[in-house]
C-alpha cells in the first residue's frame, strides 16, 4: 500500500453490474492516477459477479484500485436492503482499521448510511454523490406507493434521512443544476456546499470519427438500410422512466413526413416487449429494427442515425436526472429531439443548438416539430460534439471530483 490519502467508495451498485462498469469504474480508473489510493466497497449480485469477477479485478489490479464487495440480497423487500446496509457498515469499519480512510464516497442513499457511520465513528469526511432524489423516485416510478402504508412509512423515513444526509455531507454532487437549486432553495439548505456533475460519457469511445463509411455501410447493408432512409434511433434500456407509447406516436408523425423513415432501437431489452407496443399502434413491422449491442458496437449503430429520441417522464424526482446518452448521442454529432421538463434539458437545449424539445405528448406537437425537422438535421457532426465534449466529458467530471477530494483533504 501506498502512502497517499486513501478513498473509500462505497456502491449499492455492484462493479460488475453494467452501471458499475459504465458510470463508477471509468471515474475511478482516471482518480486512481492522482494522489489518491482509491478503494471500493461494492454490493455485488451473485450471477453478475460469478460471470464478471475475474474481468473486473483484471482492470482494478491493472489501475491500482482495491476492491472489496458483500454480497447483495434482494428479498424480502425492505428487509434485504436493511442486511446489506448493516453488512456494508460492518465491512467499512473493518477495512478503515487497516486503511485509515480520509474520504468516504457514497453513491446513492443506501451508501450514504455508510459515510454516515463513518464521520461519526472515524471523523472521515463524507461526500454525498445523491445521483438524485431516491425516495421520490421510487414513488414517481410506481415502485413504491404510498397507499400503502409500509411505503409510506420507508417514503417519511427516507425523506428524513436526505435532510440528515444533506446536513452532515462535508460536500454533496448533484447531477444536475435543478436539483441543486430544489436543494439550496425548496428543502431550505441555503449554505451547504453542492458541485454539479452530470452523468458523463467516455467520448473517446462514442466519437464519429473512429467510424469509418465502410463499416457505416457494411452495418446499412445487414439492417437492410438504405442511404436514402431517414434512421431514427433510441438507445438504452425502455423501462420504469423512458416513455416507449410516446415516442411511437412521435414515429408516426415523422413517417407522414419522411416516408423512408425507420425506427432503430439500440437496446438490450426483450424485442417482444417492444413488439407487443408496435402492434397496438398498428406500425409497419418493419420500418421498426431493434438490436442488441454491447458497449463496444453501440457506437457503430449510433452512427446510422439521422436523429435520435428519448422522452422521460417530466415528474419531480427527475428534475435531478442526467441522461447519460444524452452525452452518448452528442459525442456520435447526432442531434436530439426529447422532451422538456427533465434534469438541466431546458437549459442545455436553450443555450446549444442541438435538436429540438416538445413540450407535450400530442400529435400537434410532434407535427409542429416534424416542420422544424431541417433546421437540426443538417446541425454539423462537429458542432455537437463539441457541446458534448465541454458539458459532458469524462475529463470533466474527473476534474470535478478531484478538486472535491482535494478540498475534502485540506478542510
Amino acid at each position: 500500500m501506498t502512502n497517499k490519502n486513501k478513498v473509500l467508495y462505497v456502491s449499492y451498485d455492484g462493479m460488475t453490474d453494467a452501471l458499475g462498469q459504465s458510470q463508477v469504474i471509468p471515474y475511478l480508473k482516471e482518480l486512481a492516477k492522482r494522489e489518491f489510493e482509491i478503494h471500493i466497497l461494492s454490493a455485488e449480485k451473485l450471477i453478475n459477479f460469478q460471470n464478471k469477477k475475474d474481468f473486473i479485478s483484471k482492470i482494478f489490479t491493472e489501475a491500482n484500485i482495491v476492491w472489496h464487495h458483500i454480497n447483495y440480497t434482494k428479498n424480502p423487500p425492505i428487509i434485504s436492503s436493511l442486511k446489506d446496509i448493516y453488512c456494508l457498515k460492518k465491512k467499512a469499519v473493518k477495512l478503515n482499521k487497516k486503511y485509515n480512510y480520509k474520504i468516504i464516497h457514497c453513491r446513492s442513499y443506501i451508501s450514504a448510511f455508510v459515510g454516515m457511520k463513518m464521520k461519526k465513528k472515524f471523523a472521515a469526511k463524507f461526500l454525498f454523490d445523491m445521483r438524485g432524489f431516491y425516495a421520490d423516485e421510487r414513488v414517481d416510478g410506481n415502485l413504491w406507493n404510498k397507499k400503502n402504508l409500509v411505503f409510506k412509512l420507508v417514503y417519511d423515513y427516507f425523506k428524513r434521512k436526505e435532510k440528515v444526509f444533506l446536513e452532515n455531507a462535508d460536500y454533496t454532487v448533484s447531477l444536475t443544476n435543478a436539483g441543486k437549486d430544489i436543494i439550496h432553495n425548496k428543502f431550505n439548505f441555503p449554505n451547504i456546499p453542492i458541485e454539479v456533475i452530470p452523468c458523463c460519457a467516455d467520448i473517446n469511445h462514442f466519437d464519429y470519427n473512429k467510424i469509418s463509411e465502410a463499416k457505416t455501410n457494411e452495418l446499412r447493408t445487414k439492417l437492410k438500410i438504405s442511404k436514402d432512409d431517414f434512421v431514427l434511433s433510441y438507445l438504452g434500456s425502455i423501462g420504469t422512466w423512458y416513455m416507449l407509447d410516446e415516442m411511437l406516436d412521435f414515429f408516426k408523425v415523422l413517417k407522414l413526413r419522411y416516408k423512408n423513415a425507420k425506427f432503430l432501437f439500440i437496446t438490450t431489452d426483450n424485442p417482444e416487449n417492444i413488439h407487443r407496443h408496435i402492434e397496438e399502434k398498428n406500425i409497419i413491422l418493419k420500418d421498426i429494427l431493434i438490436k442488441s449491442a454491447n458497449r463496444e458496437a453501440v457506437p457503430e449503430l449510433l452512427s446510422l442515425s439521422d436523429l435520435s429520441i428519448f422522452f422521460i417522464k417530466p415528474v419531480f424526482s427527475k428534475k435531478a436526472s442526467s441522461p447519460t446518452k444524452l452525452a452518448e448521442i452528442l459525442g456520435m454529432g447526432v442531434p436530439i429531439v426529447c422532451n422538456s421538463g427533465v434534469g438541466d434539458i431546458d437549459e442545455i437545449f436553450t443555450k446549444n443548438n442541438i435538436g429540438l424539445l416538445v413540450s407535450e405528448f400530442k400529435e400537434s406537437e410532434y407535427k409542429n416539430t416534424v416542420d422544424k425537422m431541417e433546421d437540426i438535421i443538417n446541425i454539423n457532426k462537429f458542432d455537437l460534439r463539441k457541446v458534448s465534449e465541454n458539458l459532458f466529458s469524462l475529463q470533466m467530471g474527473v476534474e470535478k471530483y478531484y478538486n472535491i477530494y482535494k478540498s475534502l483533504i485540506t478542510k
